[in-house]
């Protein structure tokens, strides 16, 4: 009797180490399939020849680029929408690219634009970035987070990264085939905010909120426009 109640406990020992071995093998081929559909672009140091590239496929109004594996390849539905993101405080876009690319930071969006008005690219529009807390809204969104130049209150934006916005909005509507911008104060407008998502959030500011109507009359005209300026 003994031995067979060893024999019984082996069994189930060894059925259960088995079955673990199964589930860590089946763990380390989706992670290599996930990691594989990375760009090899992704995490590096970019030649000339392929920020060229990667520029003719996004905005030409970027001036930087610092891509983030932080995202997902490639987003899975079309382009239908923006979601404005403010920085909550006046950073470089070189800080804004190390930040997202952080392992730990699960954090990131398409564009960024600092005070001075300059534009960097953090995940290609192909692809979906971590920003809104909802990933349905980011499937469809390109998203663009925009530096403050005061800090607090109602986190005012500068001119430039204003009127940057507006340019760079247009660009990606025209591009896109968004042939119209509409705020309509909830997620069923095609110009949304991050604080749409999440109660946990007041982005993107008081002062970019107050603007949103504004914004979508100004790229509209844009779009209305033959030569978009």
């Amino acid at each position: 009797m003994q031995t067979g109640k060893k024999k019984n406990s082996y069994g189930s020992v060894k059925a259960l180490l088995l079955g673990f071995c199964v589930v860590a093998c089946f763990v380390l081929i989706m992670a290599y399939i996930s990691a594989s559909k990375i760009p090899d672009t992704v995490g590096r140091t970019l030649t000339a020849a392929e920020q060229q590239e990667i520029t003719s496929r996004n905005s030409a109004l970027i001036d930087d680029i610092w891509l983030t594996a932080n995202a997902d390849f490639p987003r899975g539905q079309k382009i239908q929408k923006i979601t404005i993101h403010h920085m909550a405080g006046n950073f470089t876009l070189e800080q804004v690219g190390k930040d997202f690319a952080a392992g730990d930071r699960k954090a990131s969006s398409n564009y960024a634009i600092d005070t001075t008005g300059s534009v960097a690219l953090y995940v290609e529009e192909a692809n979906r970035p971590w920003s809104s807390s909802s990933k349905e809204n980011d499937d469809m969104a390109v998203t663009i987070e925009v530096a403050n130049d005061t800090i607090g209150g109602d986190w005012h934006v500068s001119d430039a990264a204003y009127e940057k916005l507006i340019v760079l909005c247009a660009d990606i509507c025209r591009r896109n085939g968004i042939k119209k911008l509409v705020f309509t104060g909830d997620a069923t407008g095609n110009l949304t905010l991050h604080k749409m998502f999440s109660r946990k959030t007041e982005c993107p500011g008081a002062y970019l909120e107050s603007k949103m109507d504004d914004i979508a009359d100004a790229v509209n005209q844009k779009l209305s426009t033959s030569d978009g300026k």
